[in-house]
């Protein structure tokens, strides 16, 4: 079996500094699917971890998870773990889960409160919530020793829109600049005072990859979601970012007033200051690299994409409504929510079931469509990225 076939054996046996990047003289970036290698071989998902999670800026969380100080959560991508914790001083920062003492984890649960500071399990060795070492048992004897010499590693952090964002790695690009395409375009939508009122995580047996190329096209929609075919016809729409690390645009709703909810009815207050043409519009966006943002008009439905292993993804879900919707006598969010769980569910087997496809000697890589151009544009970023890096 050549390499242009997806023989996943033949890739990883050669390992990735030997030939995952080589020319392929029959492979045309972006009119065909990926090989196989790229979505089975633990060469190219350890290579993911470094050249692109490590070097790119996550969407963690949402500033709401950490409202007061003490508050925390932990994010854990490319074999790393940070604490995003709100400082008393209510800045909200990131720092490796490491202490600088013997390397042990500081935190082990995945939310949580502490106290004014954050304590070794080990030997207590004790910081401030901005990462200052303001207690070392025992090292005040020891010659040269300073508290300032061994905060916490820090990780950057920005906020967009109420998410939080960590960079794990070092010398990240300005978010401003990285995210200098996005930082006004949803202002109409108010994501920053949005508030959650669900949460659900799945554990996704496929690759990171297919998550987002399923999610870049609806040329699928009719076969596999046809609830979601009759509220929002396949074939409406027009896409508006179209290359690059950020891709998507609008599908038009079948009838005004309706919205993506089991009644087909809106649920909840309008999200923002919307013109009218948005209360008609469904927008869907790809934020490279792990984020989805689905922005209706009395919602917005965020997934946030942690890979786990090459065949493996965990996704959080998380569904997103007006400040002052609860009070609002006609709030149904579960009609949403139980819209997107089931199409969700839909789209989990479908992709696990092309993870297995592709794990077979016989795959290989198919032809796009011209309603394909997303999944084909997403390709080539991923490709810039992970052959640039």
């Amino acid at each position: 079996m050549t390499a242009q076939n997806g023989d996943t054996r033949e890739h990883a046996s050669r390992g990735a500094a030997t030939g995952f990047l080589e020319t392929k003289e029959s492979y045309r970036p972006g009119s065909r699917t990926l090989p196989g290698f790229y979505y089975t071989a633990p060469e190219v998902f350890a290579e993911e971890e470094e050249r692109i999670f490590l070097r790119s800026w996550l969407c963690a969380g949402r500033e709401e998870e950490i409202a007061e100080p003490g508050e925390y959560f932990l994010v854990s991508a490319a074999g790393e773990s940070v604490i995003v914790v709100r400082g008393e001083d209510g800045i909200a920062r990131a720092h490796h889960n490491v202490c600088r003492h013997r390397g042990t984890r500081l935190c082990e649960e995945e939310r949580g409160r502490l106290g004014r500071s954050i304590q070794c399990p080990y030997h207590a060795w004790t910081y401030a919530l901005d990462g200052r070492l303001i207690g070392a048992p025992d090292m005040d004897t020891v010659e040269g020793f300073a508290r300032a010499d061994y905060p916490l590693h820090p990780a950057a952090t920005a906020s967009w829109g109420g998410f939080l964002f960590v960079h794990l790695g070092v010398d990240a690009e300005p978010f401003e600049e990285a995210y200098a395409p996005l930082l006004d375009r949803f202002a109409r939508f108010r994501l920053d005072t949005l508030r959650s009122w669900r949460r659900i995580e799945y554990d996704v047996n496929a690759n990171w990859k297919l998550l987002f190329q399923n999610y870049s096209e609806c040329l699928h929609c009719p076969v596999l979601h046809p609830r979601l075919t009759q509220l929002t016809p396949y074939r409406s729409g027009h896409n508006d970012l179209v290359e690059g690390p950020f891709l998507g645009g609008y599908m038009v709703l079948a009838e005004k007033g309706g919205s993506m909810t089991m009644s087909g009815r809106s649920c909840s207050l309008p999200v923002g200051e919307l013109p009218e043409e948005d209360l008609e519009r469904v927008y869907y966006y790809s934020i490279f690299p792990n984020l989805l943002l689905s922005l209706h008009p009395d919602y917005v439905m965020a997934h946030r994409l942690w890979p786990a292993a090459p065949d493996r993804t965990r996704v959080v879900c998380e569904w997103l409504f007006h400040p002052d919707a609860r009070d609002a006598a006609d709030f149904r969010p579960d009609d949403a929510v139980e819209f997107w769980d089931a199409t969700n569910r839909e789209d989990w087997h479908i992709v696990e079931l092309g993870q297995a496809g592709i794990s077979s000697r016989k795959y290989g890589p198919g032809p796009y469509s011209a309603r394909e151009s997303l999944p084909a544009a997403w390709d080539r970023e991923y490709l810039r990225r992970f052959e640039d890096a």
